[in-house]
């Protein structure tokens, strides 16, 4: 009786000299579980961001190269127009003579042909979403001065967007396709590194799509085109 009793007080006592409070060493491993977990909810946080950008990035160019897809494919119906890049060259089929900006019927009408093509697919949804504008870029040979090619080129462009206009001709272009290219289409002109190899093919245009950056569309909004119905092309001939 007298050895269980003292078994007994034994217990006792070391319950009683238990720590009410958890250790030390438990305390930094709590503390550390939760930094852990307040690092991973912040890298979340900023990486989350990057993640979208880089997947609506990837969107985005899938976009543009399928309407380029597209636009290859009718170029290839053209034997002499090509695609490079993101520009439309029509080579010998719409080159102007020297020092001129007139085009002649046969490549008026080529023209009113083949732009509505490209202005088709350019209204699909996957290319109308990121697509900015449409620059006619018109170009010269190297003889005259810098500032003379510059006004040349650029007579040469406006010379396009009239013929494409013009509705005093027997094939017009569709009400539509001209609003369109009142609302994407404008005018660039000439740089000395467009130079071509001999002067015939630098007296040439180019198509040149551009697109939006990634957040553009957000920024800018579309605004609404009045169709100019009876403008005459203010450049004479030439």
């Amino acid at each position: 009786m007298l050895g269980l009793k003292t078994s007994s007080n034994r217990a006792n006592k070391d319950e009683a000299e238990k720590p009410f409070w958890i250790s030390f060493s438990d305390l930094m491993t709590a503390l550390m579980v939760l930094f852990l977990v307040a690092m991973a909810v912040a890298l979340l946080a900023v990486t989350a961001p990057a993640v979208k950008g880089n997947n609506d990035q990837k969107e985005r160019m899938a976009a543009i190269q399928s309407c380029l897809t597209d636009l290859q494919a009718v170029t290839r119906a053209y034997p002499g127009v090509v695609l490079r890049q993101q520009s439309i060259d029509f080579g010998i089929l719409a080159n102007f003579q020297n020092n001129s900006s007139a085009l002649t019927q046969t490549q008026q009408e080529f023209l009113r042909q083949f732009v509505p093509r490209v202005l088709t697919i350019s209204r699909q949804s996957v290319c109308q979403a990121w697509l900015k504008r449409v620059v006619v870029e018109g170009f010269a040979s190297q003889g005259g001065t810098y500032l003379y090619n510059m006004n040349l080129s650029t007579q040469r462009s406006e010379r396009v967007l009239c013929a494409l206009l013009d509705t005093d001709v027997s094939d017009p272009m569709s009400e539509e396709d001209r609003r369109m290219i009142q609302g994407f289409f404008s005018v660039g002109g000439y740089s000395t590194s467009t130079i071509r190899k001999t002067p015939e093919e630098s007296r040439r245009i180019e198509l040149t799509l551009e697109f939006y950056a990634l957040r553009e569309p957000e920024e800018i909004p579309p605004s609404p085109t009045d169709l100019d119905e009876y403008a005459s092309c203010p450049i004479g001939p030439r």
